[in-house]
């Protein structure tokens, strides 16, 4: 287990966020689709010496709440850690996962993945990934009604032994204890946890660059199209690039209403009621997406307009006046992305799971300051490919 601590004293309460890496689609064995899903809810059901009942009266007793599963928590008072922290253990390392619990769930989800099935959103997502990724690529997995009723509860502690492993997690402590405190205690409840056999892959494969695609989904509730272009992307976020895209994108479409997107298909043209755009990029890949929302005859004037801001991205430098206004608005959103200490446990694990340094908020602000319009000019040339956007809406017909 990776233990990071920072002690805060703004309260007398303490804050344990634990994560595990994992993922679903690279980890759960062929025909067992939905077993994450189904291991998740089951925590909740008490441990192997408490029952539901007596493990929630156990945190009342001490004004804690907990959560285990891949992302497990609690909070408490400072005075209260430790029994805190003995109760997390217990329900992280030793949960009940009682049998007529886990029927009740399953057909509880299995109704679930019914409805969604038949769902023009999930059809609308569905669609994006199939036509972004190749045909046997594990994003494309998902759970069905069927699998999650076969799935047993051997399967399920089969699935939690392969995903929950220390040498996969990592915990932050946070909050009125110092760094000694916290480990004493963490060692003591979760330093006997063991993993056998070597680390899973969770990794999603690189991905080919994908063809161009318009796909419509019908949907009789919208009288307007929401729509997504996006293409997938090589780079993944260790790139150097990854700060040039970001600036860009505010420049683009991450800016709000300064953003060239909105002045061009909302402002100016009237084609859109609202666009955005944004990139994700983990790992091993990353998808670039444009997101609006318009009346069915312009989405693709709308989509032509996109693709000319884009390659004027690609062909011209931005205005320095358009890169400060972009670089201000991302510095400002660093530290508001650390006001509350929840969001200071999460940032640092999210950069765990990134295998980024733990103080990359102020790397990428020097670098976010350092950028040139003719650095984002070449980002945007080097990984973005306009003329093989996936066209995918939701709504009527589009014209």
């Amino acid at each position: 287990i990776a233990l990071i601590v920072q002690p805060e004293d703004v309260s007398d309460t303490v804050s344990l966020y634990g994560h595990v890496r994992n993922r679903a689609e690279t980890e759960s064995p062929p025909g067992k689709d939905g077993v994450a899903a189904l291991l998740e809810q089951l925590f909740s059901y008490g441990t192997e010496s408490l029952d539901r009942l007596a493990f929630e009266k156990a945190l009342d007793d001490i004004g804690a709440s907990a959560r285990a599963g891949t992302d497990f928590q609690v909070h408490t008072l400072s005075g209260d850690f430790d029994r805190g922290v003995a109760l997390l253990a217990d329900n992280q390392l030793h949960p009940a996962f009682p049998q007529p619990a886990l029927e009740i769930v399953k057909a509880q989800l299995a109704k679930v993945l019914e409805a969604r099935m038949k769902s023009p959103a999930y059809l609308t997502s569905h669609s994006l990934r199939a036509a972004l990724f190749p045909k046997d690529d594990p994003s494309l997995r998902d759970a069905t009604a069927e699998t999650m009723t076969a799935l047993t509860r051997a399967d399920l502690l089969a699935y939690r032994d392969l995903v929950l492993r220390p040498d996969m997690t990592t915990i932050v402590v946070i909050g009125k204890i110092t760094p000694e405190a916290a480990r004493a205690t963490v060692e003591k409840y979760f330093g006997g946890w063991s993993a056998t056999g070597p680390k899973p892959n969770v990794d999603l494969p690189v991905a080919p660059p994908n063809g161009t695609a318009a796909i419509a989904v019908p949907d009789t509730s919208r009288v307007q199209d929401t729509v997504v272009l996006a293409h997938n992307l090589a780079i993944n976020r260790a790139d150097p690039d990854y700060y040039a895209l970001q600036l860009g994108n505010s420049v683009l479409g991450g800016g709000f209403y300064s953003a060239r997107l909105s002045i061009d298909l909302r402002k100016n043209a009237g084609l859109v009621y609202s666009v955005g755009s944004s990139f994700q990029i983990g790992r091993t890949r990353g998808t670039y997406l444009v997101q609006y929302a318009s009346d069915p005859q312009n989405v693709t004037k709308a989509a032509a307009m996109v693709v000319n801001d884009i390659k004027a991205m690609q062909s011209t430098p931005v205005s320095e006046d358009e890169l400060l206004r972009s670089k201000m608005l991302l510095l400002r959103q660093i530290p508001l992305g650390e006001d509350s200490l929840a969001d200071i446990a999460r940032g640092i694990l999210a950069r765990r799971e990134l295998d980024l340094p733990l103080d990359e908020p102020a790397r990428a602000a020097r670098r976010f300051i350092d950028l040139t319009p003719g650095e984002v000019q070449a980002a945007f040339k080097k990984w973005l490919r306009p003329d093989d956007l996936v066209r995918v809406t939701q709504g009527p017909e589009p014209q």
